[in-house]
């Protein structure tokens, strides 16, 4: 799963000279909630909404209403923008763009091409898409956890156990000590009694 299957294409920009009330009303009017910043058609920059909001004065403030728009109509989006910018490569693996977010506890991160264009942008949204695609959440059928041995030859014996039932997605993680986790979706023949088939043949399932 790649980067560029997932990415919102051609993103809305705004460039540095922007003003921030400008910048707000694009973001309301798509729905989103970051703007990559482009000068001269190179990413410069990216913004947010929580950046751009912050930047409003306080209500409690004493500026008069005149005070108000002179100021809001000189702050652009260069003076809240983030850099330098942390971004994902179109042909990277989805799970290494959704750790460097995780890393960097940020939202999203800007999509570039080979040459270094921007391309798109990848989000939380589509690392959630993404999430539930791999485990086969829109096709259906029952959800099974098994445990079983961290050791070669586990994922095959559960597969024989399963049968004649088709195996619609795996994941795994770590159990407890040298355990580990199976999550499966199956569907097809003999789903009725597919859980009673695997605890026969000596699989541990939690659910």
């Amino acid at each position: 799963m790649l980067v560029r299957d997932w990415m919102t294409r051609d993103p809305v920009t705004v460039t540095p000279d922007t003003p921030v009330m400008d910048a707000l009303k694009t973001l309301k009017e798509g729905n989103f909630r970051r703007l990559p910043v482009m000068d001269k058609g190179k990413l410069i920059g990216i913004t947010t909404r929580k950046d751009l909001k912050d930047a409003m004065p306080s209500k409690a403030t004493t500026l008069s209403v005149w005070e108000l728009n002179y100021l809001l109509s000189k702050l652009t989006v260069a003076e809240m923008m983030a850099r330098p910018v942390i971004t994902a490569a179109e042909g990277e693996y989805m799970e290494d763009a959704a750790l460097r977010m995780q890393e960097h506890h940020v939202g999203g991160l800007p999509v570039l091409d080979d040459s270094g264009k921007l391309t798109g942008i990848i989000t939380t949204m589509d690392v959630l898409r993404a999430f539930t695609e791999i485990l086969g959440m829109r096709e259906g059928g029952p959800r099974i956890t098994l445990e079983m041995p961290d050791t070669p030859g586990s994922l095959e014996r559960a597969t024989q156990a399963i049968m004649p039932s088709n195996i619609i997605s795996v994941a795994t993680y770590d159990g407890r000590g040298d355990r580990r986790r199976f999550v499966m979706r199956v569907s097809g023949e003999g789903m009725e009694n597919v859980k009673q088939r695997v605890r026969d043949s000596g699989i541990t399932v939690l659910d």
